[in-house]
């Protein structure tokens, strides 16, 4: 009997999660609406950046085939991912909203649809957003954003984006260190340079200290200069020096500084792979590509909260109308983007987690949602 009543209980859920009319009306208005408004912003977006960079691309002659296909090709799906979540609360709020002053929403109600079953195409579309956000985040954005960032460095920037760096320390095998006083990403150069080995047991087994070092683009070496070499084997020690040295270490000017959109660039399994080598060098950069990994898993699910603040919102008459919907969404919307920002600061610059950052916005929110889904239906 219970068996019978549970095969029941199957198919009535089975029949209400079916797709009907109403839920392809409400699909077909969410994504439309989304991807709509995602396009208009974009269109935007294009004509402006291109009225800002126009001089640069003349003074340079950048070609016009690599404008379009190496740069704005490549620009539009980076930018259409950075506001995703807020358009999808706009697009929500917005279409939700209309839907309210036209008394559907009370029409779907009181034809015995619950909130909650109303609540299932909003979900169908968040899934198909969400799934679409990672799957561009981690495969096809970082090969986008290298080849924007290439014809950025060649065309638009006047000089590389790369950076000073001082004290940097990497471990680059085991019981291997590597520091470096200061290293000039354009010159190639570094002073202050130390290749330190120790033994098992963590007693120093040699150091090479040398004034400066340089980068050999030809050799792919580094070339040690002014330099002294300690051997120690046990109570003995012998100190041998010159003028320069190949050295035989295993890293790349890249490994010292980065181009701040660096992270930006690496596909998922990338990303992950690299981490694991900062994390065995002891890089100071590990926070910033581990704030980037949990980002990218964060994103897609502030969709799915964004989407039920905005229902919860927009679902019934309010006074002030559209513009009043709207301007609650804009608020909590962009709060949520700045905590996230606030979030990551803390991390980089504090000792918070990178995973709790990223993840702490998508809780409070998760809260907010929850209470105003339940608060709705009234």
């Amino acid at each position: 009997m219970e068996r019978n009543n549970d095969k029941k209980t199957f198919r009535e859920t089975l029949s209400l999660l079916k797709i009907k009319r109403i839920d392809r009306y409400i699909i077909k208005k969410f994504l439309g609406t989304f991807f709509f408004s995602l396009m208009l912003i974009l269109l935007i977006a294009v004509v402006f950046d291109f009225a800002e960079k126009i001089d640069n691309f003349m003074e340079k002659n950048a070609p016009i085939h690599a404008i379009i296909f190496d740069y704005y090709m490549n620009f539009i799906p980076y930018f259409a991912m950075l506001f995703a979540p807020l358009f999808v609360f706009i697009a929500v709020i917005f279409f939700t909203s209309k839907m309210a002053i036209n008394t559907e929403i009370i029409a779907i109600l009181n034809s015995g649809m619950s909130f909650k079953r109303m609540m299932w195409p909003y979900f169908l579309s968040s899934l198909v957003i969400a799934i679409f956000t990672f799957i561009l985040t981690n495969f096809v954005i970082p090969k986008a954003n290298l080849i924007r960032m290439n014809f950025e460095d060649k065309y638009y920037r006047s000089s590389s984006r790369r950076i000073a760096v001082e004290n940097v320390h990497r471990q680059i095998d085991k019981d291997v260190y590597v520091y470096m006083g200061a290293f000039n990403p354009l010159s190639l150069r570094g002073q202050n340079f130390s290749i330190a080995q120790f033994n098992d047991s963590g007693r120093l087994k040699s150091l090479l200290s040398a004034s400066s070092v340089m980068y050999d683009t030809t050799k792919h070496k580094w070339i040690a200069m002014n330099y002294y070499i300690r051997h120690i084997n046990g109570n003995e020690e012998q100190i041998t020096r010159g003028r320069q040295i190949d050295t035989t270490i295993i890293l790349k000017p890249e490994d010292f500084s980065r181009d701040p959109g660096f992270v930006g660039t690496m596909t998922y399994r990338e990303l992950d792979n690299y981490i694991n080598q900062l994390r065995m060098q002891g890089s100071d950069e590990l926070k910033l590509f581990l704030i980037e990994k949990y980002r990218r898993y964060a994103n897609p699910f502030a969709v799915f909260i964004l989407t039920f603040i905005g229902v919860s919102l927009s679902s019934k008459k309010i006074r002030g109308g559209l513009g009043m919907s709207i301007g609650i969404g804009l608020v909590l919307s962009f709060s949520y983007i700045l905590f996230l920002q606030f979030a990551s600061q803390f991390s980089l610059k504090g000792n918070l987690n990178p995973m709790l950052a990223m993840w702490i916005p998508n809780i409070i929110y998760s809260v907010i949602a929850l209470v105003l889904y339940k608060l709705a239906p009234k």
